[in-house]
């Protein structure tokens, strides 16, 4: 049989962004069973290869082969990171020589101090294009959408870095990194069926969870498409006055609070899932009892909860009367908290975690 010469590597498949159907499908083409498609599959996703020399379960010539026919993309980690509460933040490089920051978030049992589960917020761009003032990603602007290949990378070897760390394998992923997830739709899609195969990391779509600034049409697309994981809505305001100041995606009519609170019931009527709003809270801007109130009705759209967030300062990030954002002390804090409790919201607080290295939410900007 006549041998193929080796493709140049941008003309070559990178079989990371392969789901199995799609490796299963590669293998076949190059004249292999599917099984073979299976088990290269598992070596990338489950066992963490970077290339095909390791491949040992397969024949050697279909190794060499491999090497000439595709090639398996990898993030170079560029810098690593640890913050004092052992939240581990790392930049990686892509191939476009663009950065891209990972986190993995440790969450600790109050009584026993045992680690109850292991998070990785992982970024789908580079940079973002939603421009909302107070986050250190929105204002870099955007400039590329991360594969659905790239996308699991972070989490597979920040599953790696959990097991050397912790002793325990990553439990939960967040797409709260950098970038829109909605606006790369099709990648992050993907991302999620590789990261949930059970021939490769294995993740309960359960514990998958994905952030939109609220992005009306895709999240109908969610709900035709079935997504199986977690909706996470940032809200921040709950007027579209208070909305509009701090989050240019509220200024079209096809993005502002009507169109969401009619995308949220279709996700809800066509899925039968909650929603979790995302809430940073602003001291004086939108953390009085009126924007209780009316937070209170936004979650009466469909089930939900709201997760409030303490405000993590950004330099140079300024509220609209040109002062920097501050978060509120906790006195007003909890009257905010009691005030909605009142109103009947169901209410968690997320505290700045890995701030100390600029890794919590909102302060991500591919700086290391």
């Amino acid at each position: 049989m006549e041998t193929a010469l080796p493709l140049a590597a941008d003309e070559r498949p990178d079989l990371r962004s392969l789901d199995r159907a799609g490796a299963e499908a590669f293998a076949r083409r190059l004249g292999e069973p599917a099984y073979r498609g299976r088990q290269i599959f598992r070596w990338i996703h489950a066992r963490g290869a970077t290339g095909f020399e390791g491949m040992s379960d397969l024949p050697a010539a279909l190794r060499t082969r491999l090497a000439g026919a595709a090639t398996v993309g990898i993030l170079e980690e560029v810098v690593r990171r640890t913050a004092s509460d052992d939240t581990i933040k790392v930049l990686y490089r892509l191939p476009s020589g663009r950065d891209v920051e990972s986190v993995l978030i440790p969450d600790y049992h109050r009584t026993t101090g045992d680690v109850r589960r292991l998070t990785v917020c992982v970024s789908s761009q580079v940079g973002c294009a939603m421009g909302c003032s107070f986050c250190a990603t929105g204002r870099m602007g955007f400039f590329e959408n991360l594969t659905a290949g790239q996308i699991a990378a972070q989490v597979e070897q920040l599953d790696g870095v959990a097991r050397e760390v912790f002793g325990r394998p990553v439990s939960n992923v967040v797409y709260m990194g950098m970038g829109e997830p909605l606006q790369n739709y099709d990648a992050v899609m993907r991302s999620v069926a590789l990261l949930t195969d059970p021939d490769g990391l294995g993740l309960s779509p359960k514990r998958v969870t994905v952030s939109t600034v609220g992005l009306a049409t895709r999240i109908r697309r969610l709900a035709d498409d079935d997504a199986p994981f977690g909706l996470a809505v940032s809200l921040h305001a709950p007027t579209d006055e208070q909305r509009s100041a701090i989050m240019p995606v509220n200024r079209s009519e096809k993005t502002d609070l009507d169109a969401l609170r009619s995308a949220i019931r279709y996700y809800h009527e066509r899925t039968g899932r909650p929603v979790t709003y995302e809430y940073c809270v602003f001291e004086g801007l939108n953390d009085t009892p009126a924007d209780a109130v009316n937070l209170a009705a936004a979650t009466r759209w469909a089930p939900s909860k709201v997760n409030l967030i303490v405000y993590n300062r950004v330099a140079g990030a300024a509220d609209p009367s040109g002062d920097p954002f501050r978060s509120p002390d906790e006195p007003r804090l909890e009257s905010f908290i009691r005030e909605l409790v009142r109103h009947g919201v169901r209410v968690t607080v997320r505290r700045s975690r890995g701030q100390d290295i600029g890794a919590a939410c909102g302060q991500l900007a591919g700086g290391g």
